[in-house]
């Protein structure tokens, strides 16, 4: 599957018409160029059930931010139940103010947000634990990563399944920026530098407005480019007995990723790709 590494997702949500720099907020516009966490919720719900042969009802989002994952998931049943963690206080209170104008009151009462790092933090075990935005990344060593998805397994029921997502292809490793156009704004992921020796990589993602003003580094991402072989080594090193790789489908017609995610064994060496990941314990 073709497609450009700086697009995270492939869809975005309508824009409020124009926008400047100084009328935009870097959170909501985040939101709308990089997250789909509907197609991600009715994603984990159908690999799940694959797996497990029941509807999973307990999420727990870490790195959650403005936990508009977690929003997602208690919005899909009335069942359902979330709780998420980050160590970002601004970011966390952020999303509970949009949260709340977001969610009823019968939802809110089934989303849980603490702030606490998830290297340590600790829940209620749930069905699902989802690492999403490549927010592990972070963890450099094998040894802290190996640490983290440790930790993670202790926090899931007895038949629980992790999820982490995943990119790569060879525009992975270039220093280069790469654009997309969406409503009101033009989204940019710029890969400043990326050390073959280490496999660290920086990241930024700058918006640009019609007026031409510019939010540049609006986040950072100062991370290890993780491959998936290395990725399901670690997962099983921590213990997850099993992992599934999710591969995404192609529009023929133009190269570009259909959205749907598929198992498989084999995948395609794209310029850009993004996979998921899905751990059994």
């Amino acid at each position: 599957m073709a497609t450009s590494t700086s697009a995270k997702r492939r869809g975005a949500k309508a824009a409020k018409g124009w926008r400047t720099a100084a009328g935009s907020d870097r959170h909501e516009l985040y939101e709308e160029s990089v997250q789909s966490p509907e197609e991600e919720v009715a994603f984990i719900d159908r690999v799940f059930r694959s797996l497990r042969g029941r509807a999973p009802a307990s999420l727990r989002e870490d790195f959650c931010g403005t936990h508009l994952l977690s929003a997602a998931w208690v919005r899909r049943r009335a069942t359902n139940r979330a709780v998420g963690f980050d160590l970002h206080a601004p970011t966390l209170a952020w999303g509970r103010s949009r949260r709340a104008r977001d969610l009823t009151a019968a939802q809110l009462r089934r989303l849980e947000i603490r702030k606490g790092d998830v290297r340590t933090a600790r829940s209620e075990p749930v069905d699902t634990l989802a690492a999403f935005n490549f927010s592990y990344y972070l963890f450099k060593r094998r040894s802290d990563l190996i640490a983290y998805f440790r930790h993670a397994r202790t926090q899931l029921k007895r038949d629980g399944v992790m999820f982490v997502d995943c990119y790569g292809g060879h525009e992975s490793f270039s220093e280069q920026t790469e654009e997309r156009d969406l409503d009101g704004f033009t989204y940019q992921w710029q890969t400043e530098r990326y050390d073959p020796v280490t496999g660290d990589v920086l990241n930024h993602i700058h918006f640009v407005f019609p007026d031409g003003s510019r939010i540049r580094k609006a986040f950072t991402y100062d991370w290890r480019l993780w491959t998936i072989p290395e990725i399901r080594e670690c997962l099983a090193e921590a213990g997850f007995r099993r992992t599934h790789v999710y591969w995404e489908g192609t529009i023929h017609s133009t190269g570009e990723g259909d959205g749907v995610f598929r198992r498989t064994t084999v995948g395609e060496a794209c310029a850009g790709w993004i996979a998921y990941i899905a751990a059994e314990k």
